[in-house]
């Protein structure tokens, strides 16, 4: 079976900019979106370099999920510029989605088709050919560990299958920027593990991952670059160096502990009688 670190090899991979002179992979400035009066996303500017893993944090309610709609075209921002890979969203949003992966939090997927139906008609969508579309549609699943799977209806498949099935159709055409909302979340360590090593192997070769978790440990491990964002605004921006500069817990602080003072988080105080 293929293993995370061979698939895909340097020679298939296609050719990505030098990231040291390319455009960022994302620039937002001053986005903002409204629902009935509240700001979900408040201001926001962020800049993510080509060939990151980019971690994207926030308490519940912060924006995040919102803000990855509007880089996906899915929701309008009532104000701000968006700018992906260097093109302009959303005048030119089906050349960007012909080079995003996305793994969606409620990871919205056709119930009644089988794993192998789904991925091949999601190469479909991009415009692969049919044979080169089945090709990688039976490799993603032996890669995924699904493959036993692979005629099994989805709306069969266990939350951290499901998980495993999108983000197979995310890499399926082979895109530079990923667009992950909690991409961990219900699957177990093995499914965990290998979907890491698979991501850590595409930013190795340009692609470029922003990733939102709430899982910090898994976050701290992994992402070259933090921004933590509050009430649809942007707290901090920075390498973990740099975070733990500007946090009171210090250089030593953790991520959790960073997040925690950075976002006004207590720690738990009161007990109750009862409990």
């Amino acid at each position: 079976m293929t293993s995370p670190t061979d698939y895909p090899s340097p020679e298939t991979i296609p050719s990505t900019p030098d990231t040291a002179n390319a455009v960022p992979a994302l620039e937002i400035h001053h986005l903002q979106k409204t629902y009935n009066g509240f700001h979900a996303v408040d201001g926001l500017s962020i800049s993510v370099p080509q060939g990151v893993f980019f971690g994207f944090l926030g308490p519940n309610g912060a924006g995040k999920t919102t803000t990855i709609r509007m880089l996906m075209g899915l929701a309008q921002p009532n104000a701000g510029t968006i700018r992906v890979l260097g093109l302009p969203m959303p005048e030119q949003s089906l050349e960007i989605r012909k080079q995003i992966g996305l793994v969606p939090d409620d990871t919205l997927l056709f119930d009644y088709l089988t794993g192998t139906e789904y991925l091949e008609f999601v190469a479909r969508l991009y415009m692969l050919p049919r044979p080169l579309a089945k090709e990688r549609a039976e490799e993603l699943l032996q890669l995924f560990q699904l493959h036993e799977n692979r005629r099994k209806l989805i709306g069969e498949y266990s939350k951290g299958m499901r998980k495993r099935v999108a983000m197979a159709a995310a890499l399926i055409h082979r895109p530079h920027l990923f667009l992950m909302d909690e991409p961990f979340e219900g699957v177990d360590a093995v499914g965990a593990r290998l979907m890491k090593d698979i991501l850590l192997e595409q930013v190795r070769h340009g692609a470029t991952v922003f990733l939102t978790s709430h899982v910090l440990e898994v976050v701290e491990r992994l992402c070259d670059q933090v921004a933590i964002i509050n009430r649809g605004k942007i707290v901090v921006q920075g390498t973990m160096s740099e975070l733990r500069r500007q946090a009171v817990a210090g250089e030593s602080g953790t991520l959790e502990e960073i997040f925690v003072d950075l976002v006004g988080g207590e720690r738990y105080s009161e007990k109750l009688d009862w409990l």
